[in-house]
This record gives C-alpha cells, structure tokens and sequence, in this order.
C-alpha cells in the first residue's frame, strides 16, 4: 500500500538561502511512500519530543514526520530542516529534539 503525504499546516520548512529541498523532494517521496514506519539507515523512530516521531535523512536535510495508519496510510511532514554538525536548524532557529 502507497502512503499518502500531506504537509501539515504547521509545517516549518528550512531557512531561504539553506541547502533546502530542491531536487531532494523526488528522494523524500519514494521513500516516504513505501512502509514509512520500517526503519532503516536513514529512516528512524525518535526518542519522545515535541516534533515528531519519525525521522528521515537525506544528505544534510532533515524531515520530521508523523504516520497516521487508519483509515488509510498518511504521511504527514511536520518540519524540514537542515543538520550542521551536530545541530538542526528548522527555520532559522536551532531545534533540540531531547
């Protein structure tokens, strides 16, 4: 089953000027529409915070996503963000996700 994606209306996306998703969308889709909630090396369920639950890497950029399983299987992208080092930037604002 393919899961449908839908950006939330909260949805924080990286700051202008950052290395933001661009050609990455067609990387986040394929691998968000397939078993979103199976973990793999760039895909991992967080420890409890107030983001989300899921976590997905592509290069430097960060997608933070919830999946809602019934009545049918919605990806719901909560924030983009770009890693630098070890911090995550979500809108021009350094997020800690502890």
């Amino acid at each position: 089953m393919r899961a449908c994606l839908e950006c939330s209306t909260h949805c924080r996306k990286p700051t202008p000027g950052s290395e933001g998703p661009g050609p990455q969308l067609d990387s986040l889709a394929r691998q968000l529409a397939h078993e979103p909630t199976v973990e793999t090396r760039n895909r991992k369920r967080l420890r409890p915070n107030p983001l989300a639950p899921w976590e997905l890497r592509i290069g430097h950029l960060r997608v933070y996503f919830d999946v809602e399983e019934d009545p049918r299987l919605v990806v719901r992208i909560v924030a983009m963000g770009v890693k630098v080092r070890n911090r995550v930037w979500i809108g021009g604002e350094e997020v800690e996700l502890r």
